[in-house]
């Protein structure tokens, strides 16, 4: 199976929201569409499943266009909709049932999902009387409980405490384990990078402006931080060999370099000092800090 994206693009009355943007996923795993708020990560995401036609270009799934008849999908809109008058269990058997599940099916799989989530307690509640974060967990459940083959997550860990949004990531990866295809839409470059290995699509202005596997875009960086964790007081010895600490918390530093050539020489000095050292690690640049860089040469 394979999800593929050519030269998609999308106007909005004289606005172009995408433009003309190409990407495939070929092998289960997650792929993540990255942007600020109005990048155009969700009408890609509208238009890769039906819900808005595109101007141009063409999306497939498995070489057939994307039609609800051609793709098993589950989709988490970043605009939430649950009922807040009624049962959790009800509006889960009564989205269930819009998937095709019987009644049955329905009950079986929201109970396997509510308990997998920490939910059970909350199965004959009204959704109003649940918090914002956990009526967010009954949405997903909505969009994975008829086991699609395509998964589309929109934003979700937008409002998630970090407990719940450690709960949601490790169902995540239990999905991708099963061989889904997950694809998600964030604007929090944390969130993301804790997938390690990803591919990722980093939007603005509806452009396409870094696009790639995570950790070889990574590679194309030069090395230009080194954290140490150490107990011991190590700040005159960096300034003696001309370096700057860039952050220094409790017993954590980080310190710049210009290459990895300074990194060794520093631990060099660290280890003939005798300096404790628990961790001594050259960073390359977080996904935020590329993030940052490539929006911000887009005019």
């Amino acid at each position: 199976m394979s999800l593929k994206v050519e030269n998609v693009s999308k106007n909005y009355i004289g606005k172009l929201a995408v433009d003309n943007i190409s990407f495939e996923i070929t092998k289960p795993g997650i792929f993540a569409l990255l942007g600020t708020n109005g990048a155009g990560k969700t009408t890609t995401i509208r238009m890769m499943l039906g819900i808005i036609k595109k101007d141009s270009g063409e999306i497939t799934w498995n070489g057939k266009s994307v039609e609800r008849k051609n793709v098993n999908f589950g989709y988490l809109p970043e605009e939430r909709g649950i009922y807040p008058k009624s049962k959790i269990i009800d509006q889960l058997i009564y989205f269930g049932k819009l998937k095709g599940m019987s009644k049955v099916e329905a009950i079986e799989a929201a109970d396997y999902w509510l308990e997998r989530l920490n939910m059970q307690e909350y199965r004959n509640l009204s959704a109003e009387k649940l918090s914002k974060g956990n009526q967010q967990k009954i949405q997903f459940i909505t969009a994975i409980m008829h086991n699609p083959d395509l998964i589309v997550l929109d934003e979700p860990f937008s409002g998630l405490d970090p407990v719940n949004t450690d709960v949601l990531k490790n169902v995540i990866l239990e999905l991708v384990d099963k061989g889904k295809y997950i694809v998600m839409s964030s604007h929090q470059m944390n969130s993301i990078e804790e997938f390690f290995d990803v591919d990722i699509v980093i939007l603005n202005k509806g452009k396409t402006v870094v696009k790639g596997n995570l950790l070889d875009i990574k590679r194309q960086y030069p090395i230009k931080k080194v954290e140490v964790i150490t107990n011991d007081e190590i700040s005159e010895l960096v300034h003696k060999n001309n370096l700057k600490i860039e952050s220094k918390k409790d017993n954590n530093y980080l310190i710049n370099i210009k290459d990895e050539k300074e990194a060794d020489n520093l631990l060099k000095e660290l280890v003939k000092a005798n300096k404790n050292i628990e961790k001594f690690e050259m960073k390359r640049p977080t996904l935020h800090e590329i993030f940052v860089e490539k929006v911000g040469e887009v005019k």
